[in-house]
């Protein structure tokens, strides 16, 4: 699914608000989708948050008066979306479907990290895990994250105490650091 509109007409047909917001969307949307796979732990819904997100964002382009706070705004917005979704349990419903794919899933956004890992990580609970991703995956400051989550520093250096302590008792002795692979 391609998020990400059409390329430019060369006519110029386009309003240079929409040019800007597209630009930015080329540039941003890969790092974006990561960060909502990592948020929700799932590729579907990582795309479902992300297009509602740049959606809200599109709305939102003209009251963003600071361009270098386009990334935290919407990173805002994504955290609020996958909120909303497992608030709504009706949402988190499983589906049946009648015929099995059949080529393997494929997680395109390994990153060349562990999938075992992130698997550990998508076991937090979703505020944890949103302050993890956030923390360690896109290297935002204690003060960052509080901002982009709506809650304050105390609660994020918390947060990431009781995260980090439960991914310690949770890794695999083969993924913890320095230490040899059990056989």
């Amino acid at each position: 699914m391609q998020l990400h509109s059409r390329a430019r007409p060369e006519t110029g047909g386009m309003s240079a608000r929409d040019a800007e917001f597209t630009d930015y969307l080329h540039a941003r949307q890969p790092s974006l989708l990561r960060t909502a796979y990592l948020l929700t732990g799932d590729r579907h819904t990582a795309e479902d948050v992300l297009q509602t997100s740049l959606a809200k964002l599109y709305l939102a382009w003209d009251k963003v008066n600071d361009r270098n706070a386009v990334d935290a705004y919407v990173r805002r917005i994504m955290v609020n979306e996958n909120n909303s979704l497992w608030r709504k349990p009706w949402k988190r419903r499983e589906h049946a479907i009648d015929t099995m794919p059949d080529a393997a899933y494929v997680d395109a956004y390994d990153d060349g990290r562990s999938a075992a890992l992130w698997e550990v990580v998508q076991s937090l609970p979703p505020k944890a895990r949103a302050v993890v991703v956030l923390r360690f995956y896109e290297q935002l400051s204690e003060a960052e994250t509080a901002d982009v989550l709506g809650i304050s520093v105390g609660t994020v250096k918390s947060q990431c105490s009781r995260a980090v302590t439960a991914l310690r008792e949770r890794v695999p002795a083969d993924l913890r650091p320095g230490r040899p692979e059990e056989s």
